[in-house]
């Protein structure tokens, strides 16, 4: 019975025991540290405002187009015997270079049908001079006195002389038909399009295609009041001028390549519809037929955006468009490191940039860094008030942090 009762307390002893083991050692435990934790002001980017002279480019688009396009035409009829290999779309010809010919069997024989019509009025000339000096001579010998015209056969030899003359100007016709069997391109220039094929009867003023003048090509700019006002050229003018450079940009088979061209001339007028005026750009030799004046052929009806060279204005401030608010505001950062909201006069937006006339000073510091909610006399901290070690770390931990989410994303 004795050895029963001591199975049965000796477990609840050693519960016991432990429950009082573990308060001991709780109660023995030191009260934690309960000091708050300082909470550190944000750290965020800066530009120190610096004022310069800047030189400003417009930007604008288009596209590009040559500056002659013409259709070519038949001046003649007749049937195609010949046409070049070069006579297809995207087909290059130099000035005075040969298309196609149409057969000239008949305009051959025109031609010398025309000859013989002149040698023939020729020979009716010179006969009636003949006859004219023999009725003078008899004339004379049967009386003295003043000839008559009708007794000289000048009548007769005038109307052989018109007859002379209309053979010899239908001779020029047949000469210049038969050299109209060889249709020519007017300047050089690539093919847009054929309308014709061999052996294909043409009438006149047949279209054989459209052909593109490769010498120069031009870009129409779309330009604002405000655009203008940057750029040193005249509203309105009839005459090229050397205008400012140009830089043109597209893309080419997935690289970015750049041309230069001279902005020449305005258009000298409003667009009703969209209230801008039209500049014009131009290139020379698009195509590097003359020479390798450009990295890649500038193709007509090609996309380009376009940067003119404006003009030259001192004392601006450049900084980040985002830096700047709808109210033409901006955050600056005081030598006491708080926020302070500063209205600015604005010269020009642009896409990537704000300049800025009036409002800051040399060396003040424009916030960059975009918090959710800054305030004024927020207190902040800028890179210059880490030490270099901590510097250091927190650019270690920030490429730690980058690895770890290339690797998950891995």
């Amino acid at each position: 019975m004795a050895s029963r009762s001591r199975s049965i307390f000796l477990p609840i002893a050693l519960i016991l025991g432990a429950i009082l083991i573990v308060v001991a050692l709780v109660m023995m435990r030191p009260a934690p540290d309960r000091t708050p934790m300082q909470r550190l002001p944000p750290l965020v980017e800066y530009i120190p405002v610096q004022f310069d002279t800047v030189q400003f480019e417009v930007p604008a688009q288009g596209n590009v187009s040559p500056r002659y396009t013409t259709q070519i035409t038949t001046e003649i009829s007749g049937r195609i015997a010949w046409l070049s290999p070069k006579l297809v779309a995207g087909g290059f010809f130099d000035a005075g270079e040969v298309m196609l010919r149409i057969e000239d069997f008949d305009y051959q024989t025109a031609l010398e049908e025309a000859k013989a019509n002149v040698a023939r009025a020729q020979a009716m000339v010179a006969e009636e001079r003949a006859r004219g000096q023999v009725a003078e001579a008899e004339w004379r010998s049967i009386q003295a006195g003043e000839v008559p015209e009708l007794g000289l056969r000048r009548p007769q030899l005038a109307s052989e002389l018109a007859n002379l003359q209309s053979a010899e100007a239908r001779l020029a016709q047949a000469r210049r038909n038969v050299e109209r069997t060889e249709v020519r391109a007017p300047f050089s220039g690539v093919l847009q399009n054929r309308h014709v094929n061999l052996g294909q009867f043409v009438s006149v003023n047949a279209n054989i295609g459209t052909l593109m003048g490769t010498d120069v090509a031009e870009i129409r700019l779309p330009l604002t009041d405000f655009d203008l006002s940057l750029l040193d050229v005249p509203v309105a003018t009839a005459e090229e001028f050397p205008g400012p450079r140009v830089r043109l940009r597209a893309e080419v088979a997935g690289r970015t390549h750049e041309w230069e061209g001279s902005l020449v001339r305005t258009e000298g007028m409003v667009d009703m519809g969209t209230r801008v005026t039209f500049a014009v750009v131009r290139v020379d030799d698009p195509y590097n037929r003359r020479a390798d004046l450009h990295p890649v052929p500038l193709t007509f009806g090609r996309f380009v955006r376009a940067f003119v060279q404006g003009i030259e204005v001192a004392k601006l401030a450049q900084v980040p468009r985002y830096a700047v608010n709808s109210n033409r505001q901006v955050w600056v950062i005081t030598d006491d490191r708080v926020l302070e909201l500063r209205s600015v006069e604005l010269y020009r937006l642009d896409r990537d940039h704000a300049y800025i006339q009036a409002g800051l000073e040399t060396g003040e510091r424009v916030l960059l860094t975009q918090l959710d909610t800054p305030l004024p006399g927020m207190s902040v901290r800028i890179p210059d008030d880490i030490e270099p070690r901590d510097r250091e770390r927190s650019r270690t931990e920030n490429n730690e942090a980058i690895a770890v989410d290339a690797g998950g994303d891995s």
